[in-house]
């Protein structure tokens, strides 16, 4: 926060104070090497949420993410930060121009290498953490350790729930959002290419954007990019993921979010037999909406109050914790209409679809 300057008192004034004057704030700082301290627009990465231990979630994502990170792209290569790339021997150094762009290029090159393949920034959200990633695509990876762990049922963390690839970043304002997502949906809904699709839409600490409005026009986009682009909400190939944490909207599309269980990591491993026996206390009732074992909403959440018609809390994922600032799963009387753009959201998943 900028500090107030006082100017000096007017002579003969006596007692008048001076005016105060405010100095800009200065820019966030940067990680060293370059790179960015918290989450903002232009980066790719992995959005984690967690188990209010944020220090530890960090640990597990490092560990888990280095581990498979290896296994598809080879160890990690490091240089030594003090080492700049050396240019070619009798250049001629008396041309101040050229050496000029070669000191410059030397940093560039330099600041580059000194970059990790996976860098933790502050997210701007309280239980959610933002790996920054850089030469990795984030859905591939997130994709491969959700299907390993689908496999196995080796549980491999404590207190990460859901691990979501973002494969841009932009501005969390309707405009911004339309336009960068018109290109940034293309690899997938663009003709030739097509699939049946669902919007899945999270707020976190914004309470500018309406949630309705969101989906209305990313599904228009969609829609525009190829016509035979479908709404599926109970097995769609594509799940677009939309992640607002204050003025940045994070955007991904995944496949096999319903497989994996939302991209849940406490839930993927568990087996048939664990998932049909459900907590008596956490037995729905008859008439009542039914609850799925996924993520414990906030609804003391001020923000997604604002946008939310009705909202049904989620079961924690692993006994003794909760997750005070975790999705909320959303079902409103539009959303029961098919005809509907603002339908393609998560809250009206069929259970019998939820695969184990």
């Amino acid at each position: 926060m900028a500090a107030p300057i006082q100017q000096p008192l007017q002579s003969g004034g006596g007692k008048r104070k001076g005016k105060a004057q405010y100095l800009q704030a200065k820019r966030a700082r940067r990680c060293e090497g370059g790179g960015p301290r918290q989450l903002e627009p232009g980066l790719q990465g992995i959005l984690i949420t967690c188990n209010m231990n944020e220090r530890k979630c960090v640990e597990e994502a490092y560990s888990l993410l280095n581990e498979y990170g290896d296994d598809m792209y080879g160890p990690e290569k490091f240089t030594d930060k003090d080492q700049q790339p050396s240019g070619s021997e009798g250049e001629d150094d008396d041309d101040v121009e050229a050496a000029l762009k070669k000191e410059v290029g030397d940093i560039k090159a330099s600041t580059e290498m000194r970059l990790r393949r996976f860098q933790s920034v502050d997210s701007g959200a309280n239980n959610v953490v933002f790996i920054r990633t850089l030469g990795i695509e984030p859905e591939k990876l997130v994709h491969h350790i959700l299907q390993d762990m689908y496999k196995t049922k080796k549980k491999k963390t404590r207190v990460i729930l859901r691990m979501l690839p973002i494969s841009g970043t932009c501005k969390a304002f309707l405009e911004d959002m339309k336009r960068y997502a018109e290109t940034f949906l293309e690899p997938w809904f663009k003709a030739p290419n097509k699939g049946t699709f669902q919007i899945v839409y999270k707020s976190r600490n914004n309470s500018h954007m309406n949630r309705e409005e969101v989906i209305k026009e990313l599904a228009g986009i969609v829609g525009s990019l190829n016509s035979e682009n479908k709404v599926d909400l109970t097995n769609p190939q594509y799940t677009v993921v939309v992640e607002i944490i204050k003025a940045v909207c994070c955007l991904s599309v995944v496949k096999d979010y319903t497989l994996f269980r939302k991209y849940n990591l406490q839930e993927v491993v568990k087996t048939a037999k664990d998932s049909s026996q459900p907590n008596a206390k956490q037995a729905p009732q008859a008439g009542s909406k039914e609850l799925e074992s996924g993520d414990k909403s906030n609804q003391n959440d001020p923000a997604e109050g604002k946008n939310n018609q009705q909202v049904v809390p989620q079961n924690t994922e692993e006994p003794g914790h909760t997750e005070p600032t975790s999705e909320t799963r959303v079902v409103s009387e539009r959303e029961a209409k098919p005809e509907l753009a603002s339908q393609v959201t998560e809250g009206s998943e069929s259970k019998k679809n939820d695969l184990s």
